[in-house]
Formats: C-alpha cells, structure tokens, sequence
C-alpha cells in the first residue's frame, strides 16, 4: 500500500487539514493517509490542549473519510515527538509498504535541523505541498506539489475564538462541538 504520513499539533485540526490529506490522496495515488498529532512538538512554542482532546477531535475531523485514520503512536509514547521516531514505528508495523511524509513549503528551510533528517529523507518520500505565502524551488530529496491554497490554519482559528467569532465551515461540524463543549481557546 502507498501511505500519507500527516503529522502536526492538530490544536484544532480544520478544513485545511482534510483539503491537503484529500489532495495527497489523489495526486499521489494514495490508499490512505495517517493523521499523527504530536504529544510535544520540538519546533512549537505554541500552548497546546492536551493531546487526548487533539486526538479525539482528529478523529471527528477524519470520520466520514474511510481512507484517513488517526493514530495514536505519539500520544502513547509521550515525550518530544520526532518524525523519525514515528517513521521507524510504522516501517515496523507495515513493513511492505511504501510511506510518503507530507509537510508544508514552510517547513522545508527548516528541516535539516529535524531528528535524523537524512535517515527520514533515505526512508520515506518526503512530500512538500508548497504554499504561496512559502515558495520554494524544487530541492532534491523532495517532491514537490502545487496544492489548493486555503489560508486557513489553527492559529487562525484560535484567534477567532477568542474573538468570539464564528468558525463554522472552518472545521468540522463535530470538531466545533468539542471545542465549545469542552471551552477550548477561550
């Protein structure tokens, strides 16, 4: 099987998240895409809800979709998530299979400071849906795909909330349900 590997905070997952797994999906030929919310990401600085209720409304976002699944792998083994930590896991637990990790163009510059970057370049395929407001030029080691720009993203999100604004059509229906159930970003 060709797999996604979609991680990120997820703090909340939205539209955005479900357009570029879609996206993935179909111009890769992709059987399915794994949502993996961090437990602590060593990139961000950003103040996170506990990963139970990250995990619980990516499952919410992902629902109607029989190819995304959410996985639990850095929940479950705490700490600082690093990519290659997961990558190695899911080599092991599908071991025939082919993975392709996709990041945003944002990321790119960055991400020869990632945990063992080489190691997951030599791994997987690394995938970088570029986005206008971070252009790159093609690198080699990636593969790089022009993806629908929606300009939506979690910060976005949060700000609106506690702005008391509306997010609806920006998340999922359920996952604005949660949100407000439990008073997340507030």
């Amino acid at each position: 099987m060709k797999i996604g590997i979609l991680g990120g905070t997820f703090n909340p997952p939205h539209i955005g998240h479900l357009i570029l797994a879609q996206e993935m999906l179909d111009r890769l030929h992709l059987d399915k895409v794994f949502f993996v919310p961090t437990n602590i990401p060593p990139h961000k600085n950003t103040q996170l809800i506990d990963v139970c209720h990250r995990l619980n409304m990516v499952r919410l976002c992902i629902k109607d979709n029989t190819r995304f699944s959410c996985l639990a792998l850095e929940a479950k083994r705490g700490g600082v998530s690093y990519s290659i930590d997961t990558i190695n896991a899911l080599k092991r637990k599908f071991p025939g299979d082919d993975f392709y990790f996709l990041i945003g163009s944002d990321l790119v510059r960055e991400f020869h400071t990632w945990r063992s970057y080489k190691e997951i370049k030599r791994l997987v395929h690394v995938v970088v849906a570029i986005r206008d407001r971070f252009p790159i030029k093609k690198r080699k080691g990636f593969l790089c795909i022009n993806i629908l720009q929606v300009d939506i993203s979690s910060s976005l999100i949060r700000e609106l909330i506690k702005k008391r604004f509306s997010i609806t059509y920006l998340v999922q229906r359920g996952v604005e349900r949660y949100i407000k159930k439990h008073r997340f970003y507030i």
